[in-house]
């Protein structure tokens, strides 16, 4: 009785942590102008959860629920699932905050066809840029076997700011027309995934492959290789972005993540930006129960000194699978 006392006393002290965490970060304010170039706060138009970012951004091999939707579509057909999400990020450096959710099924289809729908609401620098876009995200994958996954998804973003870049003031020709959609676009994404054995993952992944020809929807294409297990998993992912600076350039990321005593998860990660020469360090934490997990993480753009920034990530995850609503995970795999 008394362990069933304690358990229902830390469920409800872990939401109501939750609960003020979020009207912490969602309340919108304003501050003064950022002195950070918008490409740093806008970081490619990457989606990240807390996870992705804890671990530098290298998911491509290992991920699965909303993190397969953000960056590789093929692993939500990895492991089965139903996840249903939310992620915030705020920057205070580049005065970004951005809020959203998103979906993952990977059991319900008697067809073994997994899919997944997120979006996400974004604003930076609301008193010197002022770019506002929603980013909107759907995607199918499909087992061909235990060891082969194949994922596409599409992408449409809608973007607008005023134009207003701290020099010459707002006009057409600094960057656009205030309340006026300046990108209004689709893309689409491919993701391949191969696992020789269980603990072994190869990846590589196209994101905006129907080339926009913009920064603010770049083509890139990279890959990850992952070693995992129950309690261990450590990836190495490069990617190549042909867009934002004019010419190639190249970001390598390396993460780990250790769980410890079946409930808290560590993560850790670094990656290099060759396009902005710049260095980030990452970790955060994650805390899983049978029908939810949540996750915090910190990323620090260490050098150069215009790009220094930090983003703070949160991310709360209900698994639906687990009420029993849902068709067991054995029943489809």
């Amino acid at each position: 009785m008394l362990r069933n006392s304690f358990a229902a006393s830390r469920h409800r002290a872990l939401w109501a942590s939750l609960g003020l965490a979020c009207a912490l970060v969602c309340a919108p304010a304003r501050a003064d102008r950022s002195s950070k170039p918008p490409e740093v706060g806008y970081n490619y138009g990457e989606i990240e959860t807390p996870r992705i970012a804890a671990m530098g951004g290298a998911q491509r091999a290992f991920s699965n629920s909303l993190e397969a939707l953000f960056i590789n579509p093929a692993n939500m057909a990895a492991t089965p699932l139903y996840h249903l999400g939310a992620l915030a990020q705020i920057w205070p450096e580049s005065n970004r905050q951005s809020y959203g959710g998103g979906a993952v099924d990977s059991i319900v289809s008697s067809a073994r066809l997994a899919g997944g729908l997120g979006a996400t609401w974004n604003l930076q620098d609301q008193d010197g840029i002022e770019r506002q876009w929603t980013d909107l995200r759907f995607a199918l994958a499909f087992p061909f076997s235990q060891q082969f996954f194949l994922g596409v998804g599409g992408r449409h973003l809608w973007l607008k700011e005023n134009g207003d870049d701290g020099e010459i003031g707002a006009s057409a020709a600094s960057g656009g027309l205030p309340d006026e959609q300046i990108v209004k676009g689709f893309s689409f994404d491919a993701g391949i995934t191969l696992k020789p054995s269980p603990e072994f993952a190869l990846s590589l992944v196209g994101a905006n492959l129907s080339n926009p020809g913009t920064g603010y929807q770049p083509t890139s294409v990279g890959g990850g290789v992952g070693f995992g297990n129950e309690n261990l998993t450590v990836e190495g992912d490069l990617l190549s972005d042909f867009t934002t600076w004019g010419e190639t350039t190249v970001r390598a990321m390396i993460g780990g993540e250790l769980l410890v005593a079946d409930h808290v998860s560590l993560r850790a990660g670094y990656r290099y930006d060759q396009g902005a020469e710049s260095h980030a360090l990452s970790a955060g934490i994650g805390y899983i129960e049978r029908a939810f997990d949540a996750d915090i993480a910190v990323r620090r753009v260490l050098t150069p000194s215009d790009a220094a920034v930090t983003t703070l990530l949160f991310g709360f995850k209900y698994h639906l699978e687990s009420t029993g609503l849902t068709p067991t995970p054995e029943d489809t795999f």
